[in-house]
Protein backbone atom coordinates (compact mmCIF):
# COMPACT_ATOMS: atom_id res chain seq x y z
CA UNK A 1 0.00 0.00 0.00
CA UNK A 2 1.13 3.49 -0.77
CA UNK A 3 -0.26 5.84 1.84
CA UNK A 4 -0.11 9.57 1.33
CA UNK A 5 -1.64 10.20 4.74
CA UNK A 6 1.63 11.30 6.30
CA UNK A 7 2.30 13.94 3.68
CA UNK A 8 1.00 17.46 3.94
CA UNK A 9 -1.73 18.39 1.49
CA UNK A 10 0.35 21.13 -0.11
CA UNK A 11 3.50 19.02 -0.47
CA UNK A 12 1.84 15.95 -2.01
CA UNK A 13 1.28 16.10 -5.77
CA UNK A 14 -0.24 13.28 -7.82
CA UNK A 15 2.19 13.68 -10.68
CA UNK A 16 4.97 13.03 -8.16
CA UNK A 17 6.71 9.72 -7.64
CA UNK A 18 4.17 8.14 -5.28
CA UNK A 19 1.19 8.49 -7.58
CA UNK A 20 3.21 7.70 -10.70
CA UNK A 21 4.36 4.46 -9.02
CA UNK A 22 0.79 3.16 -9.10
CA UNK A 23 0.29 1.60 -12.52
CA UNK A 24 -2.40 1.10 -13.51
CA UNK A 25 -3.59 3.79 -11.12
CA UNK A 26 -5.55 2.29 -8.23
CA UNK A 27 -6.71 4.93 -5.78
CA UNK A 28 -8.86 4.54 -2.69
CA UNK A 29 -10.06 7.73 -1.02
CA UNK A 30 -10.69 7.47 2.70
CA UNK A 31 -11.88 9.69 5.50
CA UNK A 32 -14.66 10.01 8.05
CA UNK A 33 -18.30 10.23 6.97
CA UNK A 34 -19.02 13.68 5.53
CA UNK A 35 -15.39 14.35 4.55
CA UNK A 36 -16.24 14.64 0.86
CA UNK A 37 -15.21 11.24 -0.54
CA UNK A 38 -18.30 10.74 -2.69
CA UNK A 39 -18.25 14.37 -3.81
CA UNK A 40 -14.63 13.94 -4.94
CA UNK A 41 -15.58 10.79 -6.88
CA UNK A 42 -18.53 12.47 -8.61
CA UNK A 43 -16.50 15.58 -9.51
CA UNK A 44 -13.68 13.44 -10.87
CA UNK A 45 -16.13 11.48 -13.04
CA UNK A 46 -17.56 14.76 -14.37
CA UNK A 47 -14.06 15.86 -15.40
CA UNK A 48 -13.53 12.74 -17.53
CA UNK A 49 -16.06 13.00 -20.37
CA UNK A 50 -15.36 10.49 -23.09
CA UNK A 51 -13.48 8.06 -20.84
CA UNK A 52 -15.41 4.77 -20.78
CA UNK A 53 -16.24 4.05 -17.13
CA UNK A 54 -18.15 1.42 -15.19
CA UNK A 55 -19.11 1.11 -11.55
CA UNK A 56 -21.25 3.03 -9.12
CA UNK A 57 -21.40 5.67 -6.43
CA UNK A 58 -23.73 6.02 -3.46
CA UNK A 59 -26.14 8.79 -2.53
CA UNK A 60 -28.02 9.61 0.63
CA UNK A 61 -31.80 9.32 0.53
CA UNK A 62 -33.41 12.07 2.58
CA UNK A 63 -36.95 12.51 3.85
CA UNK A 64 -38.78 14.90 6.16
CA UNK A 65 -36.99 13.45 9.17
CA UNK A 66 -33.48 13.52 7.69
CA UNK A 67 -31.50 10.70 6.14
CA UNK A 68 -33.66 7.63 5.50
CA UNK A 69 -31.18 5.49 3.61
CA UNK A 70 -28.68 5.16 0.80
CA UNK A 71 -28.99 4.26 -2.86
CA UNK A 72 -26.58 3.02 -5.49
CA UNK A 73 -26.31 4.92 -8.77
CA UNK A 74 -24.54 2.97 -11.51
CA UNK A 75 -22.57 4.85 -14.11
CA UNK A 76 -24.93 3.56 -16.78
CA UNK A 77 -27.84 5.29 -15.00
CA UNK A 78 -29.53 2.56 -12.95
CA UNK A 79 -30.59 3.22 -9.35
CA UNK A 80 -31.02 0.63 -6.58
CA UNK A 81 -31.56 0.71 -2.84
CA UNK A 82 -28.52 0.01 -0.70
CA UNK A 83 -29.98 0.55 2.77
CA UNK A 84 -33.18 1.82 4.34
CA UNK A 85 -34.07 2.89 7.87
CA UNK A 86 -36.57 0.55 9.48
CA UNK A 87 -36.99 -1.90 6.60
CA UNK A 88 -37.64 -5.52 7.51
CA UNK A 89 -35.76 -8.58 6.34
CA UNK A 90 -32.06 -8.36 5.75
CA UNK A 91 -28.84 -7.69 7.61
CA UNK A 92 -28.52 -4.48 9.58
CA UNK A 93 -25.79 -1.89 10.04
CA UNK A 94 -26.83 0.43 12.82
CA UNK A 95 -30.39 1.58 12.11
CA UNK A 96 -30.20 0.60 8.42
CA UNK A 97 -31.39 -2.59 6.77
CA UNK A 98 -29.04 -3.45 3.90
CA UNK A 99 -30.59 -4.61 0.61
CA UNK A 100 -27.90 -7.11 -0.37
CA UNK A 101 -29.77 -8.49 -3.40
CA UNK A 102 -30.14 -5.00 -4.91
CA UNK A 103 -26.43 -4.32 -4.37
CA UNK A 104 -25.55 -7.61 -6.03
CA UNK A 105 -27.73 -6.77 -9.04
CA UNK A 106 -25.36 -3.85 -9.74
CA UNK A 107 -22.18 -5.93 -9.58
CA UNK A 108 -22.01 -6.55 -13.33
CA UNK A 109 -20.75 -2.96 -13.42
CA UNK A 110 -17.53 -4.07 -11.68
CA UNK A 111 -16.35 -6.59 -14.24
CA UNK A 112 -12.98 -5.50 -15.67
CA UNK A 113 -13.04 -5.16 -19.44
CA UNK A 114 -10.58 -3.91 -22.06
CA UNK A 115 -13.34 -1.51 -23.14
CA UNK A 116 -13.42 0.22 -19.74
CA UNK A 117 -10.92 2.96 -18.95
CA UNK A 118 -11.87 3.37 -15.28
CA UNK A 119 -13.69 1.28 -12.67
CA UNK A 120 -15.42 3.27 -9.91
CA UNK A 121 -16.54 1.88 -6.54
CA UNK A 122 -18.06 4.14 -3.90
CA UNK A 123 -17.75 2.61 -1.39
CA UNK A 124 -15.98 -0.32 0.19
CA UNK A 125 -17.73 -0.13 3.54
CA UNK A 126 -19.56 -2.19 6.15
CA UNK A 127 -22.83 -2.31 4.23
CA UNK A 128 -21.27 -3.38 0.94
CA UNK A 129 -19.01 -5.95 2.59
CA UNK A 130 -22.07 -7.83 3.89
CA UNK A 131 -22.17 -9.27 0.35
CA UNK A 132 -19.52 -11.92 -0.39
CA UNK A 133 -20.28 -11.34 -4.09
CA UNK A 134 -19.43 -7.62 -3.70
CA UNK A 135 -16.17 -8.46 -1.93
CA UNK A 136 -15.19 -10.89 -4.70
CA UNK A 137 -16.09 -8.39 -7.45
CA UNK A 138 -14.23 -5.51 -5.76
CA UNK A 139 -11.19 -7.73 -5.18
CA UNK A 140 -11.14 -8.70 -8.89
CA UNK A 141 -11.52 -5.06 -9.93
CA UNK A 142 -8.68 -3.90 -7.67
CA UNK A 143 -6.41 -6.64 -9.00
CA UNK A 144 -7.17 -6.07 -12.67
CA UNK A 145 -5.27 -4.10 -15.30
CA UNK A 146 -8.08 -1.50 -15.44
CA UNK A 147 -7.49 1.80 -13.57
CA UNK A 148 -9.55 1.98 -10.37
CA UNK A 149 -10.98 4.84 -8.31
CA UNK A 150 -12.91 4.13 -5.15
CA UNK A 151 -13.63 5.04 -1.60
CA UNK A 152 -13.04 2.93 1.47
CA UNK A 153 -14.27 3.32 5.03
CA UNK A 154 -11.78 4.93 7.38
CA UNK A 155 -12.20 2.15 9.94
CA UNK A 156 -13.02 -1.52 9.65
CA UNK A 157 -11.57 -4.99 9.39
CA UNK A 158 -12.11 -7.74 6.85
CA UNK A 159 -12.07 -6.60 3.24
CA UNK A 160 -12.02 -2.91 4.29
CA UNK A 161 -8.59 -3.46 5.84
CA UNK A 162 -7.49 -5.86 3.08
CA UNK A 163 -8.30 -3.41 0.28
CA UNK A 164 -6.06 -0.78 1.88
CA UNK A 165 -3.15 -3.23 2.02
CA UNK A 166 -3.35 -4.58 -1.53
CA UNK A 167 -0.14 -4.13 -3.55
CA UNK A 168 -0.17 -1.10 -5.82
CA UNK A 169 -3.10 0.62 -4.12
CA UNK A 170 -2.70 4.26 -3.11
CA UNK A 171 -4.82 5.11 -0.06
CA UNK A 172 -5.41 8.83 -0.02
CA UNK A 173 -7.09 10.60 2.92
CA UNK A 174 -9.62 13.25 1.94
CA UNK A 175 -9.11 16.44 3.94
CA UNK A 176 -10.71 19.85 3.87
CA UNK A 177 -7.43 21.28 2.52
CA UNK A 178 -7.33 18.86 -0.44
CA UNK A 179 -11.04 18.33 -1.09
CA UNK A 180 -11.36 21.08 -3.73
CA UNK A 181 -8.18 20.35 -5.71
CA UNK A 182 -8.48 16.57 -5.53
CA UNK A 183 -10.88 15.93 -8.46
CA UNK A 184 -8.76 17.83 -11.00
CA UNK A 185 -5.58 16.07 -9.85
CA UNK A 186 -7.27 12.67 -9.98
CA UNK A 187 -8.79 13.36 -13.40
CA UNK A 188 -5.40 14.39 -14.79
CA UNK A 189 -3.88 11.11 -13.60
CA UNK A 190 -6.70 8.94 -14.94
CA UNK A 191 -6.54 10.72 -18.33
CA UNK A 192 -2.89 9.60 -18.59
CA UNK A 193 -2.75 6.27 -16.73
CA UNK A 194 0.64 5.20 -18.09
CA UNK A 195 2.59 8.30 -17.03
Amino acid sequence: MLDAGGLSGRAFRFHGAQFAAVSPPRVLLTGPPGSGKTTAIRRTIALLPGLPMAGFYTEEVRGRTGRTGFRIVTLDGRVARLATVGAAGGPRVGRYTVHVAELEAALSQLEPSPHVGLLVVDEIGKMECLSPAFVAAARRALGSAVPFLGTVALLGGGFIAEAKRLPGVLVLPVSSERRDSLPAELAARFRSPST
